[in-house]
C-alpha cells in the first residue's frame, strides 16, 4: 500500500489525526483537509487515490464536496458520518460516493474498506481470460483503459459504477441477483443490499441510456435482478 495517497477530510482534527495514524501504519501517505473547499484545493495540488470524507463540515459539506469532485474525478470516496439513517446513506451514494462508514467507526473496518476500494480503483477489470474490449450495440467497454463509451461518447463512471457495468457486460445476457451484484462488486455479503445496488443502477442508467425509464442496455428482470442486454 506504500504507493497510495489518501485524502482525509474532517472538520475535527482529532479524527483526522487518528485516521492518519492507522493509514500510515499501512504504509499509506496521508493528506488532510478540514472542509470541502480545502479538500478540492488539495486535490488540485496532489495526486490522490482515495478520499475519506466527513458529511457535516463548515463552508462545504461532504455531500456537496462529493458532487463537486465527481464533476472532474472518479477517485473512490468513502463517506464518514455520524448519521445512520438510510436516507443519508443513499444521498451520499447518489452523489457519487462509493462506500459509507458511520461514526463511531471501527478503525480496522475502515482500513479494510480503504484497502478494498484502493484495490478496485487500481485494478478494475483484471478478471483472467476476459476480452479487452466488449461492444454491445454501441455500448463499449475498454478494460485496458477502464473506459465506457456510448456510440463513441465517453461516459464518466465512478469506480463502483464501472465495476457493475463491467460485471454485467462481461456476462451479457446473464441475470445477476441484487445480492450477487453486491457480493461481486463490494466483496461483502449482500445483506440489505437492495437500496445500495438500486441507487447505483439508477445512476448508471442515467449515464448510458438515452431514455433511462425505458433502458436499452441495463435491464431489470423483475423478482430476480439485473442483466445487460446482448
Amino acid at each position: 500500500m506504500s504507493d497510495y495517497t489518501v485524502l482525509v477530510v474532517d472538520d475535527e482534527k482529532e479524527i483526522r489525526d487518528a485516521i492518519e495514524i492507522y493509514l500510515k501504519n499501512e504504509g499509506i501517505t496521508v493528506i488532510k483537509a478540514g472542509d470541502g473547499i480545502e479538500a478540492i484545493e488539495k486535490l488540485h495540488e496532489h495526486p490522490v487515490h482515495l478520499i475519506i470524507l466527513d458529511v457535516m463540515m463548515p463552508r462545504m459539506d461532504g455531500i456537496s464536496t462529493t458532487f463537486k469532485i465527481r464533476e472532474e474525478k472518479n477517485i473512490p470516496i468513502i463517506i464518514l458520518s455520524a448519521k445512520t439513517e438510510d436516507t443519508d446513506k443513499i444521498l451520499g451514494l447518489q452523489m457519487g460516493a462509493d462506500d459509507y462508514v458511520t461514526k463511531p467507526f471501527n478503525p480496522m473496518e475502515l482500513i479494510a474498506r480503504v484497502k478494498s476500494q484502493l484495490r478496485r480503483y487500481v485494478a478494475l477489470g483484471t478478471y483472467e481470460g476476459m476480452k479487452k474490449t466488449i461492444d454491445l450495440n454501441g455500448l463499449t467497454l475498454d478494460q485496458s483503459a477502464k473506459e465506457v463509451t456510448v456510440h463513441g461518447e465517453p461516459v464518466k463512471l465512478t469506480p463502483i459504477e464501472y465495476k457493475i457495468v463491467e460485471l454485467l457486460m462481461v456476462n451479457a445476457g446473464r441475470v445477476f441477483s441484487i445480492d450477487e451484484i453486491y457480493e461481486r462488486v463490494w466483496n461483502e455479503p449482500g445483506y440489505n443490499a437492495e437500496n445500495t445496488v438500486a441507487v447505483h443502477i439508477r445512476k448508471i442508467r442515467g449515464k448510458i441510456e438515452i431514455d433511462p425509464k425505458n433502458p436499452r442496455y441495463l435491464k431489470v428482470v423483475w423478482g430476480i435482478g439485473y442483466k445487460m442486454e446482448k
